[in-house]
Order: C-alpha cells, then sequence, then structure tokens
C-alpha cells in the first residue's frame, strides 16, 4: 500500500514564526525591572512611617522629643510608653465596644445591603432606577455632612450614650449596595429559574443559591466594613461621652489628650489601635486584595 505524502506549506521568509500566548504576553525584563523598583519604592514609602512609629513609641519621651532625631536611641528601647498607656485607661473595654460596634454593624450591614442589592438586581418595581439612581449619588455625600442630622435624629430618639447610637447610624452603605448589585446580575439568571420551576420562593433561592454563589465577594465586604468601622472617630466621638461606651480610637485619643504632647504615648496609642486591624489584614489578606483587584472597594 503506497504511502501518501502531504506536502508542506512553504513559509515566506517574511513571515515571522508564531510566538506562543505566554511569551507574548511576558513583559520585557526591563519593563519588569522597572515595574518591581517602582513597587519596592512604594513599599518602602508606606513602611517608613510604620517603622518610624514603632521606634518612637519604644523610646523614652525624653528621647523621643530630643533633637536632632535619631533612629536608634542612646539608651535602648524601653516598654514604658506601651505601660503607660495601657495603665492610663480602659483599655479592655474600649477594645470590646470596637469588636462588639465592628462586629454588629459589619453584620447588620451584610444583610441590608445584600437584600437591597439582590431586590434591585432580580426584582423589576416601579421606580427601581431612580432608585438605584439615588444609592449611586448618595456615595459622594461627605459623611461629616450627615453628622448634626444623624445626632438630631439620635438625640430624639434618646439613644444618645448607647450602643445603638454607635451602631445604626453607621449600618447604611450604598457602596456596598451597589458593589452586591453589580456582582448579582452576574450570577446566571438560568439557575435562580430552575429553582423557581421547583417551586422555590426568592427568599430560598437567595439563601442557597445566590449567597454560596457569592462569599468571595460578601468576604471582602465585610472586611472592608469592620475596617471602617473599627477605624471611624467622628461619629462615636460625637454620639457618647461615656467613659464605658468609647471606642478604642476615641479613648486612646483621651488619653493622649490628658497627657498633653507624649510623642512616645502618641505612637503607642496609634500602634495599639492598629494592631487588630494588621491582624485582620494578616488573616484576610487574600480576600482584601482580591476585594480590591474585582470591586474597587478601597475607594469606598
Amino acid at each position: 500500500m503506497a504511502t501518501q505524502t502531504i506536502p508542506r506549506p512553504a513559509v515566506s521568509a517574511s513571515t515571522p514564526p508564531p510566538v506562543a500566548s505566554g511569551a507574548r504576553r511576558r513583559k520585557p525584563p526591563l519593563a519588569r525591572v522597572a515595574a518591581t523598583a517602582v513597587v519596592a519604592v512604594l513599599a518602602v514609602a508606606w513602611l517608613v512611617p510604620f517603622a518610624w512609629a514603632t521606634v518612637t513609641a519604644l523610646k523614652s519621651e525624653t528621647e523621643a522629643a530630643a533633637t536632632p532625631i535619631t533612629w536608634l536611641p542612646a539608651s535602648g528601647f524601653t516598654l514604658d510608653a506601651f505601660a503607660k498607656v495601657l495603665g492610663s485607661g480602659n483599655i479592655p473595654t474600649w477594645t470590646f465596644n470596637s469588636i462588639f460596634t465592628s462586629a454588629a454593624i459589619t453584620a447588620v450591614t451584610l444583610v441590608i445591603s445584600a437584600l437591597a442589592a439582590y431586590a434591585i438586581s432580580r426584582i423589576n418595581f416601579r421606580g427601581k432606577n431612580v432608585l438605584m439612581g439615588v444609592i449611586v449619588a448618595s456615595i459622594i455625600i461627605p459623611p461629616p455632612v450627615l453628622i448634626i442630622p444623624l445626632f438630631q435624629q439620635m438625640q430624639s430618639l434618646g439613644l444618645i450614650d448607647t450602643y445603638w447610637a454607635l451602631i445604626l447610624p453607621q449600618v447604611i452603605h450604598p457602596p456596598m449596595v451597589f458593589v452586591l448589585k453589580k456582582f448579582f446580575d452576574q450570577i446566571p439568571r438560568e439557575l435562580e429559574e430552575a429553582a423557581l420551576m421547583d417551586g422555590a420562593g426568592r427568599l430560598r433561592i437567595f439563601t442557597t443559591i445566590v449567597l454560596p454563589l457569592s462569599r468571595p465577594i460578601l468576604a471582602a465586604v465585610a472586611i472592608f466594613v469592620f475596617i471602617g468601622a473599627w477605624n471611624n472617630f467622628l461619629w462615636p466621638f460625637i454620639a457618647t461621652n461615656e467613659s464605658s461606651l468609647l471606642t478604642l480610637p476615641v479613648g486612646l485619643q483621651t488619653i493622649k489628650s490628658a497627657y498633653g504632647i507624649q510623642y512616645a504615648q502618641n505612637m503607642a496609642s496609634a500602634l495599639l489601635a492598629a494592631l487588630p486591624l494588621i491582624v485582620v489584614f494578616l488573616f484576610f489578606q487574600r480576600q482584601i486584595i482580591k476585594g480590591v483587584a474585582t470591586t474597587g472597594l478601597a475607594g469606598t
């Protein structure tokens, strides 16, 4: 049996050989080096203030205020600033208040934002576009503008100097509703239509289909809401005067005010307030980075 040889197509000398897709997307060495250098410079710019705060907190007050400024103290590092801060205020109670209020704000915000976003994404009702426009427009309103109306409402309800005053005004987050709505829009409707044909209601579809598929975005939203609630200083400072209800950032500020300008203690207070957030970031950095990359939550 004769074997037929298939002729190979002629390749023009001017035609370049095909390039693999991976090699086509690979950056030139010079570009990679430049990108790495830029990232390294930015990382140093972010880390230097934190390192300086840590070094200052480990100095004595005399050396922290001495000139010229030096990185390493002549008498060595000390924990006196941390000891004075921890011994001068009700740190455990303030820490509990921050954890409790931040967790409550995060939980309620997730429920309200997810339900509102799902309703706007899936249910057709009159005024839907107007409601979405109001939500988008409210994102650009500066939060300090709402301080006086919120305070008057809490005062009229008799909620000032209570946990309710710390929690309720912070559970409405229009940016999170917008982000979740956009994510729900990407979930295939065929999954819900099949469940509807099987007799499932909207609430069951939401809890058994939509929420499990939305775990990554819900985790990112929860982390960002918790960080925002923990860092919030202005509203907790206005909403309560009771020392037993102060959050950690506000409570540490009262210690700093009592001491006046004490650089080492000021830096120690700042580090103590930031420590829980550093722990949260270390444990959930993958979700945080994914949330920033996929939803742009860093600007909310």
